[in-house]
């Protein structure tokens, strides 16, 4: 239940406090004083599609906060979702509209930022805003579907989800399939081509993408045998064993002989003695390494031969595929993968096909499921849909959900019509080729009152449900209205005066205009909301009924007054006698949303 709205500088509203109250609240006026404004207001409050443009002039924000009362079965919700409740028994839904450099939309939920999909699951629960411009889109057979199948509930809808994936998988296998028959010829050309380059880059080994470099580097040393081993015999004698003079080893030989002397009478000289052992002993190491070196270096003339083969075979790879090793062998594989893919993943086209059958099978099994629960919950809401529309002064009225066969899709396979018959004698016509405005208008509250049966959703708001009707089929809608009243919270933006007098809260929505500077060189417009007393609603319902609160007018206001009251009486009464047990809740999902669209008025 909606408890509270606050409102700032949203389209022509500066500021607005509304306290709201339980049963049915009316908002009337004058076309164009702003009611509608309210209702957009609450929409927008919800993550409705709002754009900078409903900011008021001269300001560069607008707020809407919508406080609604915590029922017990919205608290596992807000846990799931991390959000506090703290001790209130109520929480709050803000949303903050920003033009200017930093235009943005931000919605929050007590305080916490959320996406427009936690606000939508949070929206399913607690509003349904119905407004006199969906009867146009009561025509179209999709959206006919999704209200079907959102009467369906939970079991239904999880069977769509199954088909939706069943679908998914069947396209999949289908693309798989036609992609191998759409160009055959090409495939098997390019498979040609892909087997020649494969068949050259695996015969040509390639591993390490290093491999070239190290070959070559083999070659230099392979190349220049003779001269490695004659400079490291130099080196050698050199560094340890020369016989023309002293080695490097023999000098450092005699200087650490020398220094151990020295260290007998002074020592602070060991330091040094340290450093000159240690490198007698490197260069002795050396020595013997590059001996061992120059004893394993040799000629190799097929060795030599052998590397230069494959140097050769490298960089012919590396002109057709490269320019560089590492690119060639990355070729390598990536033409193994498309091999693969152009070869079915290893499925021949006959595998293609029998698994786009089982696929197919799959779906239409999950397809015929679905249909006999769509065709059950298709027996139970015309039975209630039509219970709901006899009092509405439709009372020889006839309703058919027709399900024919479909091609098989994500929804199913079905085709969804609403046919209708107002009058007896008539033949079932689609909703939208036979009802008139008023019938449409009718049919809407009744969808709308037939969901309100098995739905939880505590707050119902219709926007002008009565436009196009008058006399005895008003006063239904009213009588409707307020039997909605009684186990929702109902919010009804009206012009028809029987209507009006129903209501348990009353409002009066105007425009003004108002100084926006302190010596009155500049006027805006404003909508005000006030609250209307017995007496200032007998004159609002004279003026909606005749347009003047002349003494016949307020007359009539009296009596319709008089009549709102008796049926309160007899619907007291009414509630006191045994009544049947709830209908069970049942399951809500996102096509309950085509059923919450609006259209500002």
């Amino acid at each position: 239940m909606l408890l509270s709205l606050r409102i700032e500088n949203f389209a022509l509203i500066d500021r607005l406090e509304l306290e709201l109250a339980e049963g049915l609240t009316i908002l009337t006026g004058e076309t164009g004083a702003g009611k509608s404004i309210i209702l957009d207001a609450i929409d927008a409050a919800l993550g409705g599609k709002v754009n900078s443009r409903v900011v008021r002039t001269g300001t560069d924000k607008a707020l809407i906060e919508a406080t609604f009362k915590l029922e017990p079965e919205l608290t596992s919700w807000f846990e799931s979702q991390s959000i506090a409740l703290g001790e209130n028994l109520s929480f709050t839904c803000s949303r903050e509209i920003s033009v200017g450099q930093s235009s943005r939309s931000r919605s929050r939920i007590n305080g916490v930022v959320v996406n427009k999909q936690q606000l939508e699951q949070l929206r399913d629960r607690l509003v349904e805003i119905t407004a006199q411009g969906q009867t146009v889109q009561l025509g179209h057979p999709p959206l006919q579907r999704e209200w079907l199948d959102s009467y369906g509930g939970d079991r239904l809808l999880a069977c769509r989800e199954l088909v939706a994936a069943a679908f998914a998988e069947y396209q999949q296998a289908t693309q798989a399939l036609e992609k191998r028959r759409k160009s055959e010829k090409e495939r098997l050309q390019q498979l040609d081509l892909f087997e020649f380059q494969l068949q050259e880059l695996k015969a040509a080994n390639l591993v390490d993408p290093d491999e070239l470099e190290q070959l070559e580097q083999e070659r230099k040393r392979l190349t220049h045998s003779v001269d490695l081993q004659q400079q490291s015999y130099v080196v050698y004698q050199l560094l340890y064993e020369n016989e023309n003079g002293e080695a490097c080893a023999d000098l450092l030989g005699k200087a650490e002989q020398t220094l151990q002397d020295m260290v007998e009478y002074d020592s602070q000289v060991n330091p040094i003695l340290e450093l000159v052992s240690n490198a007698l002993a490197q260069v002795q190491e050396a020595g013997r390494e590059i001996s061992v070196y120059g004893d394993t270096i040799e000629a190799d003339p097929q060795r030599l031969q052998e590397v230069q083969e494959r140097i050769g075979e490298l960089k012919q790879v590396c002109r057709k595929y490269g320019p560089t090793l590492t690119e060639a062998i990355a070729l390598y594989h990536r033409l193994s993968a498309e091999m693969e893919e152009l070869t079915g993943g290893g499925q021949s086209l006959a595998d293609l096909e029998e698994t786009q059958k089982v696929k197919l099978a799959h779906l239409t099994k999950l397809c015929q499921q679905l249909t006999k629960l769509r065709r059950a919950a298709a027996d139970d809401l015309e039975q209630r849909l039509v219970g709901e529309l006899k009092p509405l002064a439709m009372e020889k009225v006839q309703f058919q959900v027709q399900i024919q066969p479909a091609n098989p899709s994500a929804t199913g396979a079905d085709q969804v019509r609403f046919l209708f018959s107002p009058n007896p004698g008539e033949p079932l016509q689609p909703l939208t080729e036979i009802a008139s405005g008023g019938e449409m208008s009718r049919f809407l509250l009744a969808l709308q009152a037939s969901f309100s049966q098995i739905d939880s959703v505590g707050t119902l708001i219709f926007d002008e449900i009565d436009v196009g009707v008058s006399g005895r089929v008003t006063q239904a809608i009213a009588e409707k209205l307020y039997q909605l009243s009684r186990h929702h919270q109902v919010l009804c933006v009206t012009h028809q005066a029987i209507v009006a007098a129903t209501a348990d809260t009353h409002f009066h929505v105007s425009k003004h205009q108002i100084e926006a500077t302190s010596n009155g060189d500049q006027v805006r417009t404003v909508v005000r909301i006030v609250p209307l007393d017995r007496d200032k609603r007998r004159e609002e319902l004279a003026q909606l009924a005749g347009g003047k609160t002349d003494q016949e007018a307020i007359a009539f206001a009296d009596a319709l007054l008089s009549q709102a009251a008796t049926l309160r009486e007899e619907k007291s009464v009414n509630q006191t006698k045994p009544v049947d047990p709830p209908v069970a809740k049942k399951g809500r999902s996102a096509t309950s949303k085509s059923r919450s669209s609006r259209q500002s008025s």
